[in-house]
């Protein structure tokens, strides 16, 4: 991966991620796999059954 948009240097992938590195630090720990949740939606989305609004101007 390299980007030279903004000069005549490329870089190597490991030089950009060391670089991604000094510039952004380390990224945080990752979840542990029992801190995991599944997501369920309680009440169904109102705007699945709405029809879409209709636009006077163009009413026959």
């Amino acid at each position: 991966m390299t980007d030279d948009r903004y000069s005549g240097e490329k870089f190597t992938d490991e030089e950009s991620a060391f670089l991604r590195h000094i510039r952004f630090g380390e990224l945080p720990p990752r979840p542990a796999p029992e801190d995991l949740t599944t997501t369920t939606e309680s009440e169904p989305d109102p705007r699945r059954h709405t029809p879409p609004d209709v636009n006077p101007a163009i009413q026959a």
